[in-house]
């Protein structure tokens, strides 16, 4: 009687084993060093890595607002000349263009008449100072004086500040106090060092007052404005860093945005560019590929694409173990042309699988022929 109860329960566990393979010969493949060889199969070892691309995306070189300045006439006129062209590189204060105004006459007489009204104010002024000290006039005479003569200072300094938004310079405003000599031409000048993007007037035009000239940036400082899907927003945050494909430009993300475009349901993501050499090849405007890079806070490891098995779903590698190989998950987190980053129980000490995984895979489901 034992020795039925004995063989029916190695009957039983037969069947079990048959039926119901152990997590263990699950996740392993018992194979010899010889039929490995025979597989093709190329051993290597992962590289740890501390950061890892999450994305590709297109990119477009902007300049930021307020690095870009539109030139235009302050005034009424014909324009005189025009002193540089596109591509120029032109520094602050720079004069980039004439204009003959008449507008301009009429600016300069009236700060010349503010001015004439304020040097004899202030002869009154020195002089009922003076006697109000020695007790002549009274305290009231005093302060209309006063009163008046602060009027006319006031008065010269609106119509100064008015000559300086025309354009004058303190220097041509000083020059025209001195002496009272009238022009009707005024010098457009550069409001920043930059470059000139754009010529948006000709020589010899009639031009309104606040008409363009020129478009000018000084480009310094770039942003990328990177268009990410918006299904993988979550996975972008600020500080990312983003590589420009095939060079070695880099910046990092500064804002993401907050609508969706329409048209192809994108982000926008902002990223400001670090300072590069003057001969860098980027220009405003420029559409650009980017990689998006993140650092990791776990252990992540580059592996090449071939090393990688999938099945239902999931991603494994085959780690080397003494009788074959351990079938371990693991989790792909990046992609870096024909190399993977991934993450999972592995070390870089451990060997796995480079090159013959599809030949492991079939042995490991049991798709290909025993050893």
């Amino acid at each position: 009687m034992r020795t039925y109860k004995y063989l029916l329960l190695l009957n039983f566990v037969g069947w079990a084993m048959l039926f119901c393979p152990s997590a263990i010969a699950e996740n392993s493949i018992q194979i010899s060093q010889e039929y490995i060889d025979n597989l093709g199969v190329k051993l290597g070892k992962p590289e740890a890595v501390s950061q890892f691309p999450v994305l590709s995306a297109p990119a477009k070189v902007v300049i930021p607002p307020t690095q870009e300045y539109i030139v235009s006439a302050s005034q009424f006129g014909v324009i005189d000349k025009l002193n540089v062209a596109i591509g120029d590189k032109v520094i602050k204060g720079q004069i980039l263009a004439q204009l003959n105004s008449s507008d301009l006459l009429t600016l300069q007489r009236e700060y010349l008449k503010a001015v004439s009204a304020l040097q004899l104010s202030s002869a009154t002024f020195q002089r009922d100072k003076k006697l109000l000290e020695e007790g002549v006039i009274a305290d009231r005479r005093w302060q209309e004086t006063r009163i008046q003569h602060n009027s006319f200072v006031s008065e010269v300094n609106e119509h100064k500040q008015l000559l300086e938004i025309a354009g004058m310079s303190d220097s041509e405003i000083t020059h025209l106090a001195k002496t009272h000599r009238l022009t009707r031409q005024l010098n457009i000048r550069a409001p920043i060092t930059g470059v000139v993007l754009e010529r948006l007037a000709v020589a010899g035009t009639r031009i309104d007052m606040m008409a363009p000239l020129y478009r000018i940036a000084n480009l310094d400082q770039l942003w990328l404005e990177i268009a990410i899907p918006q299904e993988r927003m979550d996975s972008i945050k600020t500080g990312d860093r983003v590589v420009v494909d095939n060079s070695k430009i880099s910046a990092k993300i500064s804002l993401l945005g907050q609508s969706v475009s329409p048209e192809n349901q994108t982000i926008v993501a902002r990223a400001v560019i670090e300072p590069l050499h003057e001969n860098a090849p980027l220009r405003p405007g420029q559409r650009l590929n980017t990689r998006i890079i993140q650092s990791s806070d776990k252990a992540v490891f580059k592996i090449p694409n071939t090393a990688i098995a999938q099945n239902e779903g999931k991603a494994y590698i085959f780690i080397r173990k003494p009788q074959g190989f351990s079938v371990t998950p693991i989790t792909v987190v990046g992609k870096q042309d024909d190399q993977s980053i991934i993450s999972g129980d592995l070390s870089v000490d451990d060997e796995i699988a480079i090159k013959g995984a599809v030949a492991l895979k079939a042995n490991w489901l049991g798709l290909g022929g025993d050893e």
